[in-house]
């Protein structure tokens, strides 16, 4: 067939027969677009780019010009570069769909592929990871992004709180970006600018609030707002319309710990990442898959129904991303795609995740440039080189870090509170020099590093989820420290070989040796590390220097020596050097009785240290700038423990001492040629004990009332003559609003109580003084099932303490809780009735009752926002204070610790190289690990000078592998707090039951006896 000629005609419309004119329509084609490239977005005219519009937090808006061809991450790298972004990965840039839902921007995804007018689009900077504490987040600037996001949920209304902490929050905005409190300026920026929806309402109570936060910075005001909205249930919620099963409308959220369920604004279920198994979306329903023990093998998937395919998608990945960036240690490898069919979405998240981020912060070494505040009358504000708020609760497995950066920090878990010096280039103040080694390797590179025949090279630590946490990171969590960014070591599966010596006197004098090295390290802190800070700051008095240094130098130098003596003596036991010296080298009995003969000598500088601990105090209080250097000295990460607590090490070393005389004595039969040796030295240490018990008991509980006035605001003075402290801990007290956790202090002479707020300083507010004279605390008959405050206020381990001012209910968390307390409680009051000189208790107007109750009236006070939140004058020239300390622990772990486990915990100290895993990890980490004070602290090696991380043990459970851990291995044994658990493994049998020992003494949750037990009641009081 030949080409078909001729010519066409255009049909006309009715509309054109009748006259009409032609309809040319409103063309939604961008300038110079034709229809061809409209129908395909992919492709471009050819030299034509992307003018793409970024609205900041602050509301200002720049324009970006892209390729054609760019993809999401193109778009966010010139974003976080253009805005100076260091934290960058808690950030995404959000937009609105056809449907005016918001959606994040897909960093694998070209821009064109997801935004149908990406010139029209209106792309917003937006917090996209909420951490469960701004203490994680390193950087002055993301705090300030933060904050600014705090105050878009506010006026957008998705961060829905109580009037009166709406109006806190805004308070502080307010302080951040007009300064201090003026009645003329609060009122016209309040005029001008919404921070609130019904911001006329509750703008007289704003002003109120603004004007208590008199002096606090901009950075200052960003970290509280912060710490308030965090602790707010819809702190980073984004809700997910659904329907459950039965069709009841609902909202489903993701947050760090896991998925949320809300009805309206109400919360009304959270399923955490440890017992989610799977995420899926199959169409239309969104599917959760709980492990078996959760609900029981025949409920283990929940469904609920979304609106479409595309909102179930959208949340899937939103929750993929979640978990990931704060569950994993590294972001997964991308899985190959499938060459013929694929099943399921390959979507993975491409960021860092949060233990990478914290890392890189922190060793990077990214140059802090000033940043602006366009909201604030305060225009420039240089990133801090040194922290300007505290780092809150981070997880062990989120707190862990390399070493040796300058940036290095000690890390405090489960909630524990930490304070890090962020990565910097500029030079650093030229910190105190060490003292002078005889191996000076700390300068040299990494070594290579041998355990009990493995080796790894310089083998990472785990990176930061907490903390979580450290950690903090259980959301106090140390859940959380480990380290992003970081494989496990290369240890795979270390091997035990017969390297050293298979005696157990061997492992014995092995420990002498580890535990003398931890308290050299400890005395350095005192003639180093403080010694060169006073000298520095011209701090303290000559007299006071000449007290301090002259007691605790002849000691230093004598342990120095002593360390020397017994490294050398064991490297000849293992046969580590001069093999060819012959000798009889393997025992320590001998060395042991010569330095226990020449430490008598220094029996009268020990006896000073009464004196010493004295003076300083009264220095401290005298002294404002002693007391500041003092502070600030706690501060430094050198200083793992309060100060006061090292001056104390060498009593205390002494019993060490003695008590591993006494297990070489019980090891060697009596015909051994190291026996006689052994038991002349235990007999030479036990004399200094028995001469230094008494000054030693005093000097614990001196330091502890020392350390609680530092800790508590609200108190004069805590340090009384006879006043001995007994008990701290956790216990709920019931007030109008219900049971709220306080914090209880026990002592011999009263009983107080606290509160913990939203403060800088990390302190505790006393919220009541109660003398134990006259008090009563209800107890139960042994045949009654049900205690007489547990059926009158139906509250379960609960119990009733009537004073003369006042009687509050209080609930313990368990019946061994409630049964210590009971305990010491009635051990106290029994004392404080005998003794014959009746202690009299100055209580503090404004802590005594504000009405008269009678003696039987329960105590349902109402605690008002100020109350808990501590009010800013109060705190004026406070300092920002570490949160170390056993009551933050307490408090979070919800337990109590007595003086009894103080000591315990003192004579049980030890310290040793270590391999830790954690419990979805492959490698073997060694550490060089110290257990005081009822944590454990992880250093990369011996010689290092301050910690890298902390685990408290309170509540921690140890044990040996389950089977089903898949631990083969020798000496392992297992530390679990609820979901947390890590793994570790002992050199030998010895030092395996060594550990599990001193462990126990501190994790165990059964009752132990209170150390005044022992005691004359008579006696207590008359010291």
């Amino acid at each position: 067939m030949g080409e078909i000629e001729g010519s066409y005609r255009v049909l006309q419309t009715p509309g054109t027969r009748l006259g009409a004119q032609t309809n040319v329509g409103i063309s939604t084609l961008e300038p110079g677009q034709s229809l061809s490239t409209a129908m395909n977005p992919g492709s471009k005219i050819p030299g034509k780019g992307l003018q793409i519009r970024v609205q900041g937090l602050d509301d200002t808006q720049e324009i970006y010009d892209m390729e054609s061809k760019s993809d999401g991450q193109n778009l966010l790298s010139e974003v976080f570069q253009r805005f100076n972004l260091i934290e960058s990965d808690y950030f995404g840039l959000e937009f609105q769909n056809m449907q005016m839902n918001w959606m994040w921007l897909d960093p694998m995804k070209l821009i064109v592929k997801q935004v149908r007018r990406p010139k029209n689009t209106l792309f917003r900077l937006s917090v996209k990871f909420f951490p469960p504490d701004p203490g994680q987040l390193q950087e002055e600037y993301t705090r300030y992004l933060f904050a600014l996001q705090m105050k878009r949920d506010l006026i957008e209304g998705k961060l829905t709180c109580t009037e009166n902490t709406a109006a806190l929050l805004a308070s502080h905005l307010l302080q951040s970006e007009i300064g201090d409190y003026d009645d003329v300026a609060d009122g016209e920026h309040l005029k001008t600018n919404k921070l609130l929806p019904n911001q006329e309402k509750v703008q007289e109570k704003i002003m109120e609030f603004h004007r208590r936060h008199l002096g606090q910075t901009p950075a200052e005001s960003d970290f509280q707002v912060l710490e308030i909205a965090r602790k707010l249930e819809m702190y980073g919620v984004r809700f997910h319309p659904a329907a459950d099963r039965e069709g009841t409308k609902i909202n489903l959220a993701v947050a760090h710990m896991g998925l949320q369920v809300f009805q309206g604004t109400t919360k009304i279920n959270t399923f955490n990442w440890s017992k989610i198994r799977k995420l899926s979306f199959k169409r239309k329903r969104f599917l959760i898959k709980l492990h078996p023990e959760v609900h029981g093998p025949h409920q283990d998937t929940l469904e609920f129904l979304m609106s479409s395919r595309d909102q179930c998608k959208v949340f899937w990945k939103n929750c993929v991303e979640y978990h990931t960036f704060f569950r994993l240690f590294d972001q997964p490898k991308p899985k190959s795609k499938a060459i013929l069919f694929s099943r399921g979405s390959s979507f993975r998240y491409s960021g860092r995740t949060q233990k990478q981020l914290v890392e890189y912060v922190k060793d990077s070494g990214a140059r802090r440039t000033p940043y602006q505040r366009r909201n604030s009358r305060v225009r420039m504000s240089t990133r801090s080189l040194a922290p300007d708020v505290p780092k809150q609760s981070l997880s062990f497995n989120e707190s862990l870090r390399v070493p040796g950066s300058p940036s290095s920090a000690t890390i405090s878990f489960q909630s524990l509170h930490a304070i890090s010096t962020p990565p910097q280039t500029e030079p650093q103040p030229a910190r105190p020099p060490s003292p002078p080694r005889e191996d000076s390797t700390k300068a040299a590179p990494p070594p290579h590093y041998a355990f009990q025949g493995v080796s790894m090279d310089s083998p990472q630590l785990s990176p930061f989820s907490i903390k979580s946490p450290l950690s903090l990171s259980p959301s106090f969590q140390m859940s959380t420290l480990s380290l992003p960014g970081q494989a496990p070591s290369p240890l795979q599966s270390p091997i035990l070989s017969e390297r050293y010596p298979t005696d157990k006197a061997y492992f014995i004098a092995k420990e002498i040796l580890t535990t003398e090295r931890t308290y050299l390290k400890d005395l350095e802190v005192i003639t180093v590390w403080f010694r060169s800070t006073v000298i520095k700051e011209n701090a303290m008095p000559e007299g006071l220097m000449t007290l301090l240094f002259s007691n605790i130098d002849p000691i230093y130098e004598f342990h120095r020596g002593f360390l020397k003596e017994i490294d050398q003596r064991l490297a000849l036991w293992e046969g580590r050097s001069n093999a060819h010296v012959k000798g009889d080298y393997q025992r320590i009995g001998d060395v042991m009785l010569r330095n226990m003969c020449s430490l008598k000598e220094f029996t009268s500088y020990l006896q000073k240290h009464d004196e010493v601990l004295t003076e300083l105090e009264k220095a401290t209080k005298r002294l404002k700038k002693l007391e500041t250097v003092y502070k600030e000295f706690e501060l430094q990460k050198v200083c793992y423990l309060p100060l006061n607590t090292f001056l104390l090490k060498p009593i205390q070393r002494l019993m060490h001492y003695k008590l591993i005389l006494e297990r070489l004595c019980r090891h060697y039969p009596p015909n051994h040629r190291d026996h006689d040796d052994c038991k002349e030295a235990l007999k030479e240490v036990a004399e200094m004990v028995a001469q230094l018990q008494s000054s030693l008991i005093r000097l614990e509980n001196f330091q502890k009332l020392t350390e609680l006035q530092r800790d508590l605001i609200g108190i004069e003075s805590l340090i009384a003559p006879a006043r001995e402290f007994i008990r701290e801990g956790c216990l709920y007290k019931l007030t109008k609003k219900g049971l709220q956790q306080r914090m209880f202090f026990l002592f011999s002479d009263m009983l107080l109580y606290t509160s913990k707020g939203v403060t800088a300083t990390n302190q505790f507010k006393v919220h009541g003084q109660l003398p134990l004279h006259g008090m009563i605390v209800s107890t139960s008959l042994p045949c009654q099932p049900i205690e007489e405050s547990e059926s009158e206020w139906s509250v379960p381990h609960c119990f009733t303490i009537y004073s003369a001012q006042r009687t509050i209910v209080v609930a313990a968390s368990s019946k061994v809780e409630m049964g210590k307390w009971i305990e010491d409680l009635n051990m106290a009051i029994e004392i404080a009735k005998k003794s014959q000189e009746k202690a009299e208790v100055l209580l503090d107007s404004s802590l005594c009752d504000r009405s008269n109750r009678s003696s039987d009236e329960v105590s349902l006070e109402q605690e008002s926002e100020d109350d808990t939140h501590s009010s800013r004058s109060s705190l004026e020239k406070q300092t920002h204070h570490r949160a170390n300390t056993t009551m933050h622990v307490c408090w979070h772990r919800n337990t109590s610790v007595s003086m009894s486990d103080h000591s315990l915990a003192v004579e049980n100290q030890l310290s040793g190289y270590l391999l830790r895993k954690f419990k979805n990890s492959n490698g073997w980490q060694k550490l060089w690990v110290v257990f005081t004070n009822f944590c454990l602290f992880f250093y990369k090696t011996h010689q290092d000078d301050f910690p890298l991380a902390s685990l408290p043990l309170l509540g921690y459970t140890v044990s040996t592998p389950a089977e089903t851990d898949s631990i083969h291995k020798e000496y392992v044994f297992k530390l679990q707090f609820k979901s947390h658990v890590y793994f570790f493994r002992a050199e030998s049998e010895y030092t395996f039951e060594r550990w599990m020992e001193v462990i126990k003494s501190a994790a165990s949750a059964t009752g132990r006896m209170s150390l005044l037990i022992s005691k004359d009641p008579l006696e207590v009081n008359g010291n």
